[in-house]
């Protein structure tokens, strides 16, 4: 008999309940390292995590124009109630007489803290204008407003405002017509609307 001859008899020869012995280590060996492998499959690993923000912050701007008799005292005249009162340069105004002519001026700026420029339309209404009486305007460039400086005036009906310093002039003429034409004991008046519109930013 031979070496391998004698290891086989002796493999064969092994009692069943060895074999089975080193079988069941072997296997408890793997079920534990499955067991390892298990436990380390549920841990959940720790990660980095960020945040981005973004905000926008608005406000809103300041816009208006007022209105002064004097070029000096700006105020604001919103409604047709609250006109500004205009004295022509007639001795009594209320007191018209046929071919009288009659000049006032006005002036219009930005409100002081407004933050765009205008553009401004005027409007003249006459419905409640006494017969026999027209009116018209003119832009100028002083406060001065007399039958010179209505003719040297330009026949614009809007302009622009485009700095908080910026002021316009308008100078108003009013015609009483003939004798014939201007009724007597008649009480009335020309109203003059100003409609600004924002425009562009003022550059500080």
């Amino acid at each position: 008999m031979n070496n391998f001859d004698a290891q086989q008899t002796q493999a064969d020869t092994t009692p069943a309940s060895k074999r089975s012995s080193r079988m069941g280590a072997k296997a408890k060996a793997i079920l534990a390292g499955g067991l390892v492998l298990g436990v380390g499959a549920a841990v959940t690993l720790a990660a980095w995590t960020d945040q981005e923000w973004a905000i926008g912050n608005f406000g809103t701007g300041q816009f208006g124009i007022e209105g002064s008799i004097d070029g000096t005292d700006f105020t604001s005249h919103a409604t047709e109630a609250g006109a500004a009162q205009l004295s022509f340069s007639a001795e009594t105004p209320t007191d018209l007489t046929p071919t009288d002519v009659v000049y006032e001026s006005f002036a219009v700026r930005l409100e002081q803290n407004s933050t765009r420029q205008a553009e401004v339309d005027i409007t003249q209404h006459d419905d409640d204008a006494i017969a026999g009486t027209s009116a018209a305007f003119r832009l100028t460039t002083s406060l001065d407003c007399d039958a010179d400086a209505f003719v040297a005036g330009t026949a614009d009906t809007s302009f622009t405002l485009g700095e908080t310093d910026d002021v316009q002039y308008i100078c108003f003429e009013v015609t009483a017509d003939s004798e014939e034409a201007l009724a007597k004991g008649a009480t009335g008046s020309f109203t003059w609307q100003f409609e600004a519109e924002s425009g562009e930013a003022i550059t500080p």
